[in-house]
C-alpha cells in the first residue's frame, strides 16, 4: 500500500504526471454549465461603470424552461418506473427492447443498419458515451487527432486517460468550409502514427457542419491508415435552412472502428434525464459495455424509457423548434455585427462563438465581470482551443427576448473593458 504522504507518479511518453496534475487537466471549474465560483470581492479594483440591471441569463447551456422537452417524455419516464425492477435493473448497455427500438430509428436516419444486440449502447447522457469511447481506444501514449476548437471534453479526457493531443485546426474563420478541418493536416497526422480521431459535427462551438467532401476525405484517410474514429453528432436533427447532413457511417468507406454519439439532451430539451447512445463497430461497444459496467453500471434504468420519445414528436415539432432557434440564431449575429464583433454564422446547433476585440482584462476575468456586472454567463473560447483566448461560447437556447437583451449587455461590457 503507497504512503499516504507519497505522490504517486504515472509515466507518459518519458515524462511524468502526478495524480494532482492528471486530475488538474480537467480543469471543471471553467467548464460549460459550471459556473465560475468567485467572491465579487476580488473584482472590485477593476470593475469600471454601473453595474447592469437584467435577469440572469446563462448562456453555458441550453434553458429547458424556454425550450422544454419532447411532449409526453415524463409519461414515458413513469411507463419505465412503473415496470420496477425490470427496468431499474436493465442490462449494462440498456434495455434490450429499448435499444431495438432505437436501432431502427437511429439506422434510417444515419442511413446504415444498426444490430441493436452488438452494435449500440444507451449511456449516461453524450459525456458518458465520450468517455466511454476514449476509454475504449486510448491509452499512455496513444496519440489522438483533436479538432481546435471543438468540444471542451475531448481534448481533457485524451489527456485524462494518458494520449498525446494531436491539434488540428477548424479553418472555421475563412467561410471555406469544404476545408473544415484542415485536411492535409489531418492526413500528416495519420502519417504520422495517430490512432484516434475524435470530432464532433456541427461543431461545438462553432456550429459549422463538415462538408460531404470533409467527411468522404475523413472516412478515406482512416480506412486508409487505420485510424479509429470517434464523431460526435449531437446536433445534427437541428440543422438550419438549405443546409445538409453527411453521415460518417453511411459512407461506403466509413472506418473499421468508428463510434457515432447521438443523444436527446439537446435538441429534444431532455438533458435532464442524461440519455445519450453510442452505436458503431461491435468490438469497441463491448469494450464501452464493461468500462460501463464499473463505472455506472448503466444508465438510469426508469430514465431509458423516455429514450422511446425520441424520434417521435408530434407532427411539427422539430421543424418549430428549428425555426425558432433559427431566428434567434439572426438577431444575435445581427448584433455582433453591428459592432463588428465577428462570429462564423452557425449552420446547425445552437452555440454562437463570438470573438472579441482586445479588452483591458483577460478573458477569465472578463467573464466573471460579466457574470457579477451584467448577470450574464457564458463559457470562455479557451476551454475549446486553448488559443481561443478572444472568444466566449453562447448557447442560444434561451427565451428569445431575454437572450437579446443579454447580448446587449454583453456589448456594453465589452464598450467598457475594451482597449
Amino acid at each position: 500500500m503507497l504512503n499516504e504522504n507519497l505522490t504517486t507518479i504515472i509515466t507518459i511518453n518519458q515524462t511524468t504526471m502526478t495524480i494532482e496534475e492528471k486530475f488538474k487537466s480537467l480543469e471543471s471549474k471553467n467548464a460549460p454549465g459550471q459556473e465560475i465560483r468567485q467572491n465579487l470581492d476580488d473584482l472590485s479594483s477593476i470593475m469600471l461603470g454601473d453595474k447592469l440591471d437584467g435577469i440572469l441569463v446563462d448562456f453555458s447551456h441550453g434553458d429547458v424552461d424556454a425550450f422544454p422537452p419532447i411532449p409526453d417524455s415524463d409519461i414515458s419516464w413513469k411507463n419505465g418506473f412503473n415496470k420496477g425492477a425490470s427496468q431499474a435493473y436493465t442490462e449494462y448497455r440498456g434495455s434490450a427492447e429499448i435499444r431495438n427500438r432505437l436501432a431502427i430509428s437511429l439506422g434510417k436516419f444515419t442511413g446504415k443498419h444498426i444490430k441493436y444486440d452488438s452494435e449500440l449502447i444507451i449511456t449516461p447522457g453524450t459525456q458518458g458515451a465520450l468517455f466511454l469511447a476514449l476509454g475504449a481506444t486510448v491509452t499512455v501514449g496513444t496519440k489522438v487527432a483533436v479538432i481546435e476548437p471543438d468540444y471542451f471534453a475531448n481534448r481533457k479526457l485524451v489527456k485524462f486517460f494518458g494520449g498525446e493531443v494531436v491539434p488540428i485546426p477548424l479553418n472555421y474563420k475563412n467561410n471555406k468550409f469544404d476545408n473544415t478541418p484542415d485536411l492535409n493536416k489531418i492526413e500528416e497526422a495519420f502519417k504520422n502514427n495517430t490512432k484516434v480521431f475524435v470530432f464532433s459535427t456541427p461543431n461545438n462551438p462553432t456550429g459549422i457542419v463538415y462538408s460531404e467532401n470533409s467527411i468522404k476525405t475523413i472516412g478515406n484517410l482512416a480506412e486508409k491508415y487505420g485510424v479509429t474514429v470517434i464523431v460526435d453528432q449531437l446536433y445534427s436533427r437541428m440543422l438550419f435552412s438549405s443546409e445538409t447532413y453527411t453521415h460518417l457511417r453511411s459512407y461506403d468507406f466509413s472506418p473499421k472502428s468508428l463510434i457515432t454519439i447521438m443523444g436527446p439532451s439537446k435538441t429534444e430539451s431532455l438533458s435532464g434525464f442524461r440519455l445519450g447512445v453510442a452505436f458503431g463497430s461491435a468490438h469497441l461497444i463491448e469494450r464501452m459495455e464493461s468500462l460501463q459496467a464499473i463505472v455506472s453500471l448503466r444508465t438510469a434504468g426508469y430514465n431509458q424509457a423516455v429514450l422511446d420519445t425520441w424520434f417521435h414528436e408530434p407532427i411539427g415539432w422539430m421543424k418549430n423548434r428549428i425555426h425558432e432557434h433559427e431566428l434567434i440564431r439572426d438577431e444575435l449575429l445581427e448584433i455582433f455585427r453591428s459592432v463588428n464583433i465577428f462570429a462564423v454564422t452557425p449552420q446547425a446547433g445552437s452555440y454562437l462563438f463570438p470573438q472579441l476585440p482586445s479588452l483591458s482584462v483577460d478573458l477569465y476575468t472578463f467573464v466573471r465581470l460579466l457574470r457579477f456586472q451584467a448577470n450574464v454567463i457564458v463559457t470562455p473560447g479557451s476551454e475549446f482551443d486553448p488559443k481561443c483566448k478572444d472568444s466566449i461560447r453562447l448557447n442560444f437556447s434561451q427565451n428569445r427576448q431575454l437572450a437579446v437583451l443579454a447580448v446587449k449587455r454583453i456589448i456594453k461590457m465589452v464598450e467598457i473593458y475594451k482597449i
